[in-house]
């Protein structure tokens, strides 16, 4: 071939480093031959998705061999009846992802800039850095955005800000007070997007409330999503809330039937179940208790967080440590890549027997002890679906 295809691509693209998903359970027993691995790297809900959309799942066969409703129109009726907005305010994704990378499509190009704290979600800067534009990264404090100093980073060519609250992977939020100050300062032609996919799991009094700005008519746009509390991680449905006339333009660009009549029913099913959301966040909140006290007891601290993960310093070399866990059948995920120190990772909640289980796993891996014989306890164990 005489011509290579790196010549032919937009020069760009080639500085995008690819997202680093965590390592799936399926491919760890095969690599490592062994059974019952836990995951404990991609934020996900430990209990499976609801009854509810379970059952709405199994109903849905007859629909399979249609193209979905490239509306989900159902499901911002339902959305739109709980939050009290119009239908014509939501949008609905493949995953939050989708609707992050379409915001950009809209709005940036070579020449504009986009603010984001740093280190936080992967998507911006590649959603971002896709479009050509300039990703204005700003170092957190206290591992917490940083406003104030994002603020000051907005000039002439910045279009979008976004703020993961709770943010991924500090698990930190910013403040009603905070953004108050921010959204007072920022120039009212700057987009800002508000990615609350752990939403549902902030305990915090002084969270704010994103949706007050759309109502007093700024340029905001607020991410949710279905993968994370609703457990539907693997059928990817995220929604968006913003403007008619942003939804409108989101919609110009969004592919159609983006979402498949799968994830449209489950997640519609899934807002019906309060118990389960109710419980998801009760599990998650003694597993928060749980790892505080017995990382405590080991010596060392987490970060305190508000969503379904935390980040813990072990005082070793992460990459070395989740090499050990794996080795356990524990996989937990390395924060080096998202530009923290080596030796912090990120893990998220299990059941109370999963948490056990990763608790002995730390305690032999920071004590240099071999992995005890044995496969462990069975992952069916482990999912407690009433």
């Amino acid at each position: 071939m005489s011509v290579s295809l790196k010549e032919c691509v937009k020069g760009h693209v080639d500085n995008i480093a690819p997202y680093s998903p965590g390592k799936p359970i399926e491919i760890l027993e095969q690599q490592l031959g062994i059974k019952n691995a836990l995951k404990f790297a991609s934020n996900e809900n430990p209990l499976g998705p609801s009854p509810l959309a379970i059952k709405a799942i199994r109903e849905s066969t007859h629909l399979w061999n249609r193209y979905p409703d490239s509306t989900s129109f159902f499901l911002r009726q339902r959305l739109s009846e709980q939050f009290g907005l119009s239908m014509d305010q939501f949008v609905i994704g493949n995953g939050s992802n989708e609707l992050i990378e379409l915001v950009c499509h809209l709005f940036l190009g070579p020449g504009d800039e986009a603010v984001v704290g740093h280190p936080s979600f992967p998507m911006f800067k590649i959603a971002i850095d896709l479009m050509g534009a300039k990703s204005v990264m700003v170092p957190l404090k206290d591992h917490r955005f940083d406003l104030g100093a994002m603020g000051r980073a907005v000039s002439p060519r910045t279009k979008i800000v976004f703020v993961c609250n709770p943010n991924n992977p500090t698990g930190t939020i910013v403040t009603e007070p905070e953004v108050q100050e921010f959204m007072r300062t920022l120039p009212e032609s700057v987009i800002v997007v508000f990615d609350e996919a752990y939403h549902e799991y902030v305990q915090h009094k002084q969270y704010p409330d994103s949706l007050r700005y759309l109502k007093e008519g700024r340029l905001v746009v607020t991410l949710r999503t279905f993968s994370k509390v609703y457990a539907l991680a693997g059928l990817r449905v995220g929604y968006g809330i913003s403007s008619e006339e942003m939804i409108a333009l989101i919609n110009r660009v969004r592919m159609p039937f983006n979402v498949s009549c799968v994830g449209q029913v489950a997640a519609l099913a899934s807002l019906d179940d309060k118990s389960q959301l109710s419980r998801s966040v009760k599990v998650n909140s003694e597993g928060m208790a749980f790892f505080e006290r017995e990382l405590s007891a080991m010596g060392l601290g987490t970060v305190k967080s508000e969503a379904n993960f935390f980040l813990v310093d072990l005082k070793m070399d992460g990459r070395t440590a989740c090499d050990e866990l794996e080795r356990r059948g524990l996989i937990v995920r390395s924060m080096g890549p998202f530009g923290l120190p080596g030796s912090f990772v990120r893990i998220a909640m299990g059941t109370q027997r999963e948490n056990e289980r990763l608790v002995e796993g730390l305690k032999e891996v920071l004590g240099g002890r071999k992995p005890k014989k044995g496969k462990g306890p069975s992952r069916k164990d482990h999912v407690e679906i009433p």
